[in-house]
């Protein structure tokens, strides 16, 4: 694994423009950077990141299925009580999943080491399952890269056919689709799901989260007072749970992607669990609740949020002494330590890898970097190639 500088495309930036890939700049800022890329051997990416990913992520059902059962878990989950039943009946009723990520260290030597697993509402889907994937296509054609390059990234693909799996769970094709609004990359990310979607050969619809009502009926329904039935939303469970339309959720009877169950496994108290059910397990890291640590905690430990988004909260306790890395708002719901690993330097810039799964596939990689040890949402995002 190395970090290569590249020649850019000529024009690129116009043909995002083209393709709806609007968020490549933020505030100013490189978001997408292609004056580089990261190279991996097949075995690095088999042996090291591929094979673990599925291999966590079926860990990581295994403490769902833990949680879901013990009433202590869910309290220690954060889980509001009045929704405990409706968490248990999205994983019993095995409520289909569409994605998620996996963020990993690793420096091109394993094994890889598990940071979280973004389970809920994972962005840069787009530019790894699409934009990233058409980069490669035109450089090789160009001559940049060697004709024998390829990449890990079979996202969109997988995509376009779990959306026809799930399509069959539900009464109708017909899906909404949601996030925010003033979200630039939400909406971006939403177009793109939208787009799969609608290549598997569902019909499809969009509104804001903002924009949903409720009928008198106890029904979600559009700006066109359409019902909702089945809704692929990408905003966050522990926020939905503690909104003041959450009582209404059970009865609304809405398929939700991604399910019900997904907030125990987008929960930073999977980190600790995972030690526990899993300990000394090559690709995860020592992790504790913050309220129940071990009587000696010698080294350094990174403190986590229950709950956060985009790296913030975070704090670096070395040897009892606690230095705040990132500012944010979370922190209401409890903490976990989770022991250092630094992120691999490349060229000055430090390394991120996230691995994606659809459903309970490993389906590609994406790489973030940063000057700063925290990838945030302002990280640059560069390809990879396999070669």
């Amino acid at each position: 694994m190395f970090r290569s500088r590249c020649q850019p495309r000529p024009g690129w930036q116009q043909q995002a423009a083209e393709y709806g890939f609007h968020f490549h700049t933020m505030y100013g800022e490189p978001y997408w950077d292609e004056s580089a890329y990261y190279q991996f051997t097949l075995s690095q990416i088999e042996n090291d990141l591929e094979d673990p990913t599925t291999e966590l992520h079926q860990m990581c059902l295994h403490v769902v299925d833990k949680v879901v059962n013990d009433d202590a878990l869910m309290r220690r989950f954060a889980i509001p009580e009045p929704h405990w039943d409706m968490v248990r009946h999205s994983w019993l009723a095995r409520d289909p999943s569409l994605y998620s990520r996996l963020d990993l260290v690793y420096s091109g030597q394993g094994p890889a080491k598990l940071l979280e697993n973004n389970a809920d509402t994972p962005t840069s889907l787009y530019e790894s399952g699409f934009w990233q994937w058409l980069w490669l296509e035109q450089q090789v054609d160009r001559g940049v890269l060697p004709r024998q390059a390829d990449q890990f990234n079979s996202l969109q693909e997988k995509l376009v056919a779990r959306f026809a799996e799930i399509s069959t769970h539900y009464v109708t094709p017909q899906f909404h689709f949601a996030c925010c609004k003033d979200t630039e990359e939400d909406r971006g990310t939403v177009q793109y799901l939208q787009d799969c979607a609608e290549a598997a050969g569902l019909h499809t619809d969009f509104v804001f989260v903002e924009d949903i009502g409720l009928s008198d009926t106890g029904v979600y329904t559009d700006l066109e007072n359409r019902p909702i039935t089945d809704c692929f939303k990408l905003y966050p469970w522990e926020f939905m749970l503690r909104e003041d339309y959450a009582g209404a959720l059970q009865g609304a009877a809405v398929n939700w992607l991604e399910p019900l169950w997904k907030a125990i496994l987008s929960n930073k108290a999977l980190l600790p669990m995972l030690w526990e059910y899993f300990p000394n397990h090559p690709n995860l890291l020592p992790a504790f609740f913050a309220d129940a640590l071990p009587a000696s905690l010698d080294g350094k430990w990174v403190k986590k949020p229950l709950f956060s988004r985009e790296g913030a909260n975070i704090s670096l306790l070395d040897e009892g002494q606690e230095q705040v890395l990132s500012e944010g708002p979370y922190g209401e719901e409890g903490f976990i330590v989770q022991q250092y690993h630094p992120l691999p330097k490349f060229d000055d810039n430090y390394t991120l890898i996230g691995s994606w799964l659809v459903d309970d596939q490993a389906a590609g990689i994406s790489v973030r970097e940063d000057s700063s040890r925290i990838t945030q949402d302002l990280s640059r995002y560069l390809p990879h190639i396999i070669v």
